[in-house]
């Protein structure tokens, strides 16, 4: 044993060890409890960060935890391969998006084994191989069959110069990123998959997941917005037309003074055509880009469409307003709005001089004035009418009682959920397979005939796709007949939406999944990955694995048991102002903090320079901040463990952790220490068979830190996921083991028991450098196979207790008791001790309190 730590050395050695021996490959064991760790897969962007090393860690962490346990343990990996940043990547370096792809997935790989993570790397998956999306491409197929297909116009940001689709990120300030033109709104055909029938269960099941976040579940719970109203009908005056809106607070219906539709509604459409300003200010509207989370803040702008619609209990006549805040996806595209009780309606109303009436007051009767703001509250209702006096809930039952009877409404649930619009116009994903027929006819792509395979060897403009670009692309038969392929791909939301559960088979090229394999396999024990994916990802995995099973590939109900939302990674942020009233970035590591001699900070300066930078706080772990902190500098300077150590110990898994490199330096430290202590201890020689009966006290006090400790990090790892703890108690007792000092026979035998178990307990966490101290501590078996260690619970047992004696409170005494001691005992030793005796002199004793195991306390005066 070298008497140094040589983190690199002792890595390769362990890493090449892995790989001979296939130490990660798994198959189906019906004769083990089996355990599906799983990490988010990373997209293939060139060069792992730190966020991607923590999710990482964790995951490792647990399956080798788990591994111990006597578990047949599958943790795989792969990559999240299609996507938008790499046509600009190959826009900007003139490469094609597969090649740039490939070549960024062997370096990853590559770190990815270098911080020793124990993937079944037989089960690697890429998205963007024919051999995995020609599966999606069949699925897709066998959903359109059953009718959770289907295709319709939908609205775009669409680049009038360019004559391209943008996804949202390509619009800045309103114009597209390459031609600067303004963004336009325009309707294509886009394919969409039912996930509003699944609705219900979707939010129904998270009742299942008692293991999930319940932050991540109230997310999807808001997302699903599954709510109770009434829809209702405003007939058209002077017409047969009617015009539906959705309410959940049809107790304000006597309160609405007009009725918004959007600009895409039919109504202002039909309106437009006789009236040009109004025409101006559809088309305004059309070219705004606006999302719903946009609606809140955004300014209220509207117009008159000359229009009346007939209120359905009172008869009075309703203008019809076109609104930029009413959204055609959403709902009919139509609201009723009552500016007395909804801040939105409110606002606009005052814009427009529209009228306000209150027709909701609070219960407690306090005073309001409506037409300074709205009341948005449930309460009792005035100026309604014969509903007058009610409360909201009554009135919400007898309102729609009435409009149902009379034909003009019925109670019904909505959601805010809406269908899953699959369609993208860019070049790298999975094409859709679809074909269109000469009579406009849409067929799907028979199994026989996918893959229907993106070519790669392209080169891009920027501009437009390069199978749309391309005619002879789209050309194909279908039964002999001339069709076209789609020219669209899916949402990369489609590929992450499956991929845990090919993991199963990856390399099945009869099946998307074998279902043997799947049913062993899922659902996923552990799920681990960032909170920013707590709402679509997740809501699109649920929905995609209860399809999986409604065509009877798998057997669950849920893809993901138990769900782990990890911190992010925060580095301090430095910069310089520009001229231009930008800010000049500049990277940690080139940055000297400035100490008075009292060690407190006084500036900040380059290294590069010398000259002054400006600290802007901690922030993410960013490129646009030029803060992150390249892991590969740390692991060819500290080792992989390091960075494991330090990752797992500087912050619970679920809270952001901060970038030190003082905490790094010391979890390099600690692992020295480590080393240094087998090290030391070895040097002695063969250790004796330990003797629990011949202990000595200060053997029995290591013995009993040692199973303290193994029964708290057990605790920690497996049902708290708490690894800085952990790790806190082995450094624990890892200092007891540098205080002792007992060369005889038990006191090695204590010493190496106490060793193994650090290294036992550490193994999941810094698996390198415990693979090579398990061997050197005697082991004929790795580290990677051991059980994980059992608590001696006659070790935690303690012959003697400590008994704090107190007068009025204050201690005045501490005294080593038999365990066993009575009440009678304990008192008695406390009144025997001399320097209570002292403090008693001249005292009358009132009452003794004893509290057995702990403490005596002499009330006197």
């Amino acid at each position: 044993m070298e008497e140094q730590y040589q983190p690199q050395q002792i890595e390769e050695h362990a890493r090449n060890f892995w790989a001979d021996n296939k130490s990660f490959q798994v198959v189906e064991d019906a004769s083990k409890e089996k355990y599906y760790c799983l990490s988010m897969f990373p997209y293939p962007s060139g060069k792992l960060h730190m966020g991607h090393v923590r999710n990482y860690t964790i995951g490792d962490v647990i399956s080798r935890y788990q591994r111990m346990q006597g578990k047949n343990v599958m943790q795989p990996m792969g990559w999240d391969a299609f996507g938008l940043p790499a046509e600009n990547a190959a826009i900007n370096n003139k490469v094609a998006p597969a090649k740039w792809t490939y070549e960024n997935i062997e370096y990853m790989k590559n770190q990815l084994n270098q911080l020793g993570f124990g993937y079944d790397w037989n089960r690697e998956l890429a998205t963007c191989r024919p051999e995995y999306y020609k599966w999606e491409q069949w699925f897709f197929t066998k959903l359109y069959e059953k009718g959770l297909v289907y295709k319709k116009n939908a609205t775009v940001n669409w680049d009038p110069v360019d004559q391209t689709v943008l996804a949202n990120e390509q619009v800045v300030d309103g114009k597209g990123w390459r031609s600067g033109a303004p963004v336009e709104r325009k309707e294509i055909p886009q394919w969409f998959i039912k996930i509003t029938d699944y609705a219900d269960e979707l939010l129904n099941d998270l009742d299942q997941l008692e293991d999930w976040p319940e932050q991540v579940k109230t997310m999807q719970r808001n997302w699903i917005g599954r709510s109770e109203g009434v829809e209702l009908n405003f007939a058209l005056k002077d017409s047969e037309e009617e015009l539906t809106v959705y309410t959940t607070r049809p107790d304000t219906l006597m309160g609405v003074t007009y009725v918004a539709v959007a600009a895409q509604h039919p109504l202002a459409q039909q309106q437009a055509e006789q009236n040009v300003e109004l025409q101006n200010f559809l088309s305004e509207c059309k070219n705004t880009k606006m999302a719903e989370a946009d609606m809140a803040t955004m300014e209220k702008k509207g117009m008159d469409t000359g229009l009346t619609v007939v209120h359905p209990i009172t008869g009075e006549d309703v203008p019809v307003w076109v609104a930029n805040f009413v959204l055609m996806e959403y709902g009919s595209g139509a609201v009723m709005s009552v500016p007395g009780h909804d801040e939105r309606d409110h606002e606009f109303a005052l814009a427009f001089g529209l009228p306000i009436k209150q027709v909701i007051s609070p219960k407690d009767g306090t005073e309001l004035d409506i037409q300074e703001t709205a009341f948005t509250e449930k309460g009792i209702l005035v100026s309604s009418g014969k509903y007058t006096g009610l409360t909201s809930e009554e009135a919400f039952e007898q309102i729609a009682e009435q409009l149902e009877s009379e034909g003009k409404g019925r109670k019904t649930v909505n959601y805010r959920l809406r269908d899953w619009g699959v369609s993208r116009q860019r070049y790298w994903g999975t094409p859709i397979p679809m074909m269109t027929l000469e009579d406009g006819t849409a067929v799907p792509v028979p199994l026989e005939d996918l893959p229907v395979k993106l070519p790669e060897d392209v080169v891009l403009d920027g501009v437009k796709s390069p199978i749309k670009s391309d005619p002879e692309w789209a050309k194909t038969t279908y039964k002999g007949q001339p069709a076209l392929q789609e020219t669209d791909t899916f949402d990369t939301f489609m590929e992450s939406s499956w991929y845990y559960a090919r993991y199963c088979s990856p390399n099945n090229e009869d099946a998307m999944l074998d279902s043997d394999a799947a049913n062993y396999w899922l659902p996923v024990d552990q799920y681990i990955g960032g909170i920013e994916h707590a709402i679509l990802h997740l809501l699109y995995a649920r929905f995609f694995h209860k399809l999986l099973r409604d065509v009877g590939l798998v057997n669950s109900d849920e893809p993901f048991k138990r769900l782990l939302c990890q911190g992010m990674v925060l580095a301090e942020t430095y910069y310089r102002d520009e001229e231009n009233g930008g800010k000049q970035w500049i990277s940690p590591q080139d940055v000297k903090v400035e100490h008075d001699e009292k060690g407190k900070v006084i500036g900040y300066k380059s290294t590069i320079d010398g000259e002054e930078v400006l600290h802007a706080g901690t922030g993410k772990m960013s490129k646009s901040k030029n803060n992150g902190i390249d892991p590969q500098m740390i692991i060819d300077k500290y080792g992989a463990d390091t960075v494991r150590l330090f990752m797992m110990f500087a912050a619970p898994p679920e809270q952001s952790l901060e970038w030190s490199d003082s905490a790094v330096e010391g979890a390099h430290r600690f692992l020295k220490r480590l080393w240094k202590a087998v090290y030391s201890h070895h040097a002695l020689g063969e250790v004796q068979a330990l003797q629990v009966d011949q202990l000595n006290d200060g053997q029995k006090a290591l013995r009993r830190k040692t199973h303290e400790t193994i029964s708290k990090v057990s605790d920690d790892i497996s049902r708290r996921l708490t690894f800085n703890t952990s790790i806190a108690a082995v450094m624990e007792l890892m200092n007891q083991v540098n205080k002792y000092n007992d060369t005889s026979e038990q006191g090695r035998a204590v010493l190496q028991e106490a060793l193994e178990a650090a290294t036992l307990l550490l193994a999941p966490i810094v698996p390198h450098i415990c693979h090579t101290l398990w061997d050197i501590l005697g082991h004929k078996d790795v580290v990677l196979d051991a059980p994980w260690p059992s608590v001696d619970e006659s070790a935690l047992t303690k012959d003697s207790i400590q008994i704090v004696a107190q007068i009025n409170g204050k201690v005045r005494a501490k005294i080593e008791m038999p365990a066993d001691a009575d009440k009678a005992a304990i008192e008695k030793a406390a009144m025997d001790d001399a320097n209570v005796q002292r403090f008693l002199e001249d005292k009358t004793i009132r009452k003794v309190i004893v509290v057995p195991g702990k403490l005596v306390n002499i009330v006197a005066n």
